[in-house]
C-alpha cells in the first residue's frame, strides 16, 4: 500500500510516516498544497490525508482541484478544524473522511484501512442549479445544451456557489474556500468575479440565478 500525507506540520506528518511505515505502507510525503497536487496528481496512491490549513493551497484547493481532474484516489482530511460546517464542507468537496488532530493513531489506522476497502470512490454527480448545469470532473459547465466556458476561478466560485445552492455564502466564506486563507487582498475580488459569472452564464440567456443579500453574501438559486 501507498499512502501520500500532505501536511505543513513537519511533526504531524513525520508521526503518521512512522505509523504507517511500521505497518508495512510505502509513504510519500508532502509539505505544502502545491506539491502534494503534483505528487497525487502525477503519481499512484492507494488513500492520501490531506491537510487544510496549509500555506499555498490549502486542502480544499488541493482536493477540488484533484476530484476536477478526475483523480478519484480515497483522501482522508486531517485537520485541527473542528465546525461541523467545515467537515461537511470537506465531505461536499469530495474528502471520503474527515479526523480531526489531535488524533487516535489506532483509529486513523481503522479509517484508512476502512477507505482502502471501499476503494476508490465513483465518478461523482453533475451538480445543477436549474438548467445550470456544472461537471466538476470534466471541468465544463453548460446552460441547457449550451456550453459556457469559464476561467478555474470563475469555475471554482460558481462551484462553490451552487455547492451551496440555495444558501447565502458570504465573501469571507467565498475566499476561504476559493481563494485562501492566506489571501490578504482586496475582498472585493469577490465581487468581480460574480460580475464576470453574471456576464457568462446569465446575461447571455436573460437569466439573473445569483442574488446579491445585501449585507450577507450570495446565492444561486
Amino acid at each position: 500500500m501507498h499512502a501520500l500525507v500532505v501536511d505543513d506540520d513537519i511533526r504531524v506528518a513525520e508521526t503518521v510516516r512512522r505509523m504507517l511505515v511500521s505497518d508495512g505502507w510505502a509513504v510519500t510525503v508532502a509539505h505544502d498544497g502545491v506539491d502534494g497536487l503534483w505528487q497525487a496528481t502525477e503519481g499512484h496512491f492507494d488513500v492520501i490525508v490531506l491537510d487544510i490549513m496549509m500555506p499555498g493551497l490549502n486542502g480544499y484547493d488541493v482536493l477540488r482541484q484533484l476530484r476536477a481532474r478526475a483523480v478519484w484516489t480515497p483522501v482522508l482530511m486531517l485537520t485541527a478544524k473542528d465546525g461541523e460546517y467545515d467537515e461537511a464542507e470537506a465531505l461536499d468537496f469530495g474528502a471520503d473522511d474527515y479526523l480531526i488532530k489531535p488524533f487516535s493513531v489506532v483509529v486513523l489506522k481503522a479509517r484508512l484501512r476502512a477507505l482502502l476497502r471501499r476503494g476508490a470512490p465513483e465518478r461523482p454527480a453533475q451538480l445543477v442549479a436549474g438548467d445550470l448545469v456544472l461537471d466538476p470532473a470534466e471541468h465544463r459547465v453548460r446552460r441547457g445544451d449550451t456550453p459556457i466556458t469559464l476561467t478555474p476561478r470563475e469555475f471554482a466560485v460558481l462551484e462553490f456557489l451552487i455547492r451551496h445552492r440555495g444558501t447565502v455564502v458570504s465573501k469571507t466564506e467565498i475566499l476561504r474556500s476559493v481563494w485562501d486563507d492566506n489571501f490578504d487582498g482586496d475582498p472585493n475580488i469577490v465581487e468581480v468575479y460574480i460580475g464576470y459569472l453574471r456576464k457568462r452564464i446569465d446575461a447571455p440567456f436573460g437569466i439573473r440565478s445569483i442574488d446579491t443579500v445585501r449585507g450577507a453574501g450570495y446565492r444561486i438559486g
